[in-house]
């Protein structure tokens, strides 16, 4: 299985806390990065599948918009506010 890391999807920006302000997101290596290093909690059943999904992703598993709806899904559940 080739391994495609970037794979873009429509872009989403997260208002993040603090210094992070806001972090535009358009692919699942972006979506990846986020949430392993920057992300405000490392907790929850939406994180982890989000996680799961964009490394899915990145191998070809599943389409890029798959991990770009968990990733939005995480972030609803950790309180972070988008736009879209």
């Amino acid at each position: 299985m080739k391994r495609n890391t970037l794979r873009p999807f429509s872009a989403v920006t997260l208002v993040m806390e603090g210094t992070e302000g806001y972090r535009r997101v358009n692919s699942v290596q972006d979506a990846a990065e986020t949430l392993l290093e920057h992300w405000p909690i490392a907790d929850g059943e939406e994180y982890v599948t989000a996680v799961r999904i964009c490394l899915d992703a990145m191998m070809g598993v599943v389409g890029a918009e798959a991990a770009r709806e968990a990733f939005i899904k995480a972030a609803e559940e950790a309180g972070v506010s988008l736009l879209q």
